[in-house]
């Protein structure tokens, strides 16, 4: 189901575990139960790594869920779809070490690097706040190819 942004970003804040939701999206799919409670969300965006950004690629930035069962590999098959459809030619995710990917092969998407711990964003130049998410490795995920 389609999902504004605002209110994306509401379930976020609610449900996932240790992220804040993201600053923008390019679009959001939501998965709602038979009743048309929306049980889990995801936000679509432009992809965090410049080098990735090339206008064909898209960046799947946060997906929640209340604990409903499949409903993440929902959303992920979703978001492929959607950005598919949308023209984009590449969807990608990260889940950071400890995070099983389940969801992820359930929806054919496939491990394409393991990206090494940052020490984190602030430097001398631009300092900046930790989000409590640096020094974990991290999992760079591929949708499946278009076809």
């Amino acid at each position: 189901m389609p999902v504004k942004q605002k209110d994306a970003k509401a379930f976020v804040t609610e449900w996932h575990r240790h992220h804040k939701p993201p600053a923008g999206a390019v679009f959001c799919v939501g998965a709602a139960d038979d009743d048309g409670v929306l049980r889990a969300v995801a936000l679509v965006g432009r992809p965090v790594a410049r080098m990735l950004d090339n206008g064909q690629t898209l960046e799947v930035t946060r997906t929640a869920t209340d604990g409903t069962v499949n409903a993440n590999s929902l959303l992920y098959g979703a978001a492929w779809r959607a950005a598919k459809a949308l023209g984009y030619t590449r969807l990608v995710t990260y889940t950071q070490a400890g995070e099983s990917g389940a969801s992820l092969r359930g929806a054919g998407w496939r491990v394409i690097a393991q990206r090494a711990p940052r020490r984190g964003w602030s430097c001398p130049s631009r300092p900046r706040e930790s989000h409590g998410t640096d020094r974990i490795a991290r999992t760079l995920w591929e949708a499946p190819a278009v076809s």
